[in-house]
């Protein structure tokens, strides 16, 4: 599965590892907001998620671990965009086709890899840079489908299960950068363009699996 949200065929894998999943209702009990946490948590860290992690990767490699409070505002972006997404989805306001979302994800991917070559000096004099505004829309696109049939309540704790296993993979790319730019004295522009041509052959090789027409 590399779809990022749950169609039917990830409800089947669920099941089929013995998570049950329950039909909506109003309220939550703390067993039930911990199970929908964990498959949260569990869906970003599982390598048929690559998508996600790919995103996040083209991202944050720009940045250093002095770059936190930047990094901060980028992810926040990213999450604004994918709850919102999360709330049109639950209350029916926006229908977007699994195929066309499935092909949406790596065209981002594809299109945040290429901003990368585009990086040359790393002093971000603009509060605000384009890469904000480009994390909260492709956080909608991310966003659109997670758990469409279940209840917002069930989707909020699957989704800070996501937040949270988003959050270790920053501080794993963080502490790659660190290590290949502080430790090994690689270029930083090099290794830059080096992490994203792989990041971008890996989308287009998904965006070509993915074509919906």
């Amino acid at each position: 599965m590399t779809s990022d949200f749950f169609s039917l065929q990830k409800l089947s894998y669920l099941h089929s590892k013995g998570t049950e999943i329950r039909k909506p209702k109003r309220c939550l009990t703390m067993h039930e907001f911990v199970q929908f946490f964990n498959i949260g948590r569990q869906h970003i860290a599982d390598v048929r998620s690559i998508d996600h992690i790919l995103l996040i990767t083209a991202l944050c490699i720009r940045y250093l671990f002095t770059d936190w409070k930047k990094v901060v505002i980028l992810i926040t972006a990213f999450s604004i965009g994918n709850v919102v997404a999360m709330l049109l989805s639950t209350f029916n306001i926006v229908h977007l086709s699994n195929r066309w979302i499935e092909f949406l994800i790596p065209l981002s991917i594809i299109l945040t890899a290429v901003t990368n070559v585009f990086v040359r000096k790393f002093v971000y004099k603009h509060s605000y840079p384009p890469i904000y505004f480009l994390a909260l829309i492709f956080g909608l696109i991310h966003g659109l489908g997670l758990f469409r049939h279940y209840t917002l309540l069930q989707q909020l704790a699957f989704n800070v299960g996501i937040e949270v296993g988003q959050l270790f993979i920053v501080l794993c790319i963080l502490l790659l950068t660190f290590i290949c730019v502080n430790v090994f004295k690689v270029n930083r522009r090099e290794y830059i363009l080096f992490l994203s041509g792989g990041v971008l052959a890996v989308a287009v090789q998904l965006a070509l699996q993915r074509i919906p027409f």
